[in-house]
């Protein structure tokens, strides 16, 4: 009873200050428990009482809410999530691109993973590209820019070192070419490593400043940001589509309605090309 009144406690608590991050509680119904279990630590670490006494906290130091903001992160990933997505991916999308890269006289394909947690998303990318594309387009230079806004994941990134968990839902070919079993976990090849650029930006404030053929935005803006909050992202994703380019967003999310992008098919989305 103790632990259900706790929870019922942080929830109506989530529900009151969420949106002054600009966040919804719909995006949090299934997740909060792990973000109630970090402010519980943080009130632990400040030596209050209670979540009332927390809240008083936020009032009396404003500072705090930029540690609230980074407690509600959610980094839930795994190579290969939503498997769906990344044959749709592997068999029509990155061909397409890679074709109409070709047909321009051009020799890159940029893509941007949004939210790239650990890399799991961006070296996922890596590895299709290298073991069942590269062969076909062989002259594609192919290019990965990884942003997120937590330096702990970005160093987890870095290190590209996994738990099987992580790893287990990739295709047995990729795990066992893509991989070194080592202490500690499953250490990704060096050669795929080489193909993803990582860098420390919060998609609330800041954006890569370039084009790109391809954006993933999975699981993070349309899910846990306020309808408002998502319009604007959306606008400047868009701008950074290059034409004919495609934004891939989670399986379970929606876009906020007059994108000017077009849904072609359920994640997938098409900016228009100058012809059209």
């Amino acid at each position: 009873m103790g632990n259900n009144l706790k929870d019922l406690h942080c929830i109506e608590f989530l529900q009151n200050i969420l949106p002054r991050l600009s966040l919804r509680w719909s995006g949090y119904r299934k997740v909060h428990g792990q973000v109630c279990k970090r402010i519980r630590r943080r009130i632990q670490e400040l030596h209050l009482a209670d979540l009332a006494s927390y809240h008083s906290y936020l009032k009396k130091h404003p500072a705090e809410w930029s540690i609230l903001k980074d407690l509600c992160r959610i980094t839930i990933s795994r190579f290969y999530r939503d498997r769906v997505v990344f044959q749709i991916l592997e068999k029509q999308i990155l061909p397409l691109l890679a074709e109409t890269s070709e047909k321009r006289g051009e020799k890159a394909l940029r893509c941007w993973s949004a939210g790239c947690a650990s890399g799991e998303e961006p070296y996922t990318l890596a590895l299709l590209w290298d073991l069942r594309l590269k062969p076909q387009y062989p002259q594609i230079n192919f290019q990965v820019i990884a942003t997120d806004v937590a330096p702990e994941c970005l160093k987890r990134a870095e290190e590209a070192c996994y738990p099987f968990s992580s790893i287990r839902e990739l295709p047995e070919d990729i795990k066992t070419q893509g991989f070194c079993l080592r202490a500690g976990g499953y250490h990704l090849q060096p050669t795929f490593r080489t193909y993803i650029s990582f860098l420390r930006e919060d998609i609330q404030d800041s954006h890569p400043n370039s084009h790109y053929d391809l954006i993933l935005c999975r699981n993070l803006v349309f899910t846990y940001f306020e309808e408002d909050f998502q319009a604007k992202i959306l606008s400047h994703l868009a701008e950074r589509l290059a034409p004919g380019g495609f934004l891939v967003i989670g399986a379970h999310e929606k876009l906020p309605p007059g994108t000017g992008l077009k849904e072609v098919a359920n994640c997938f989305y098409q900016k228009c090309s100058l012809r059209n």
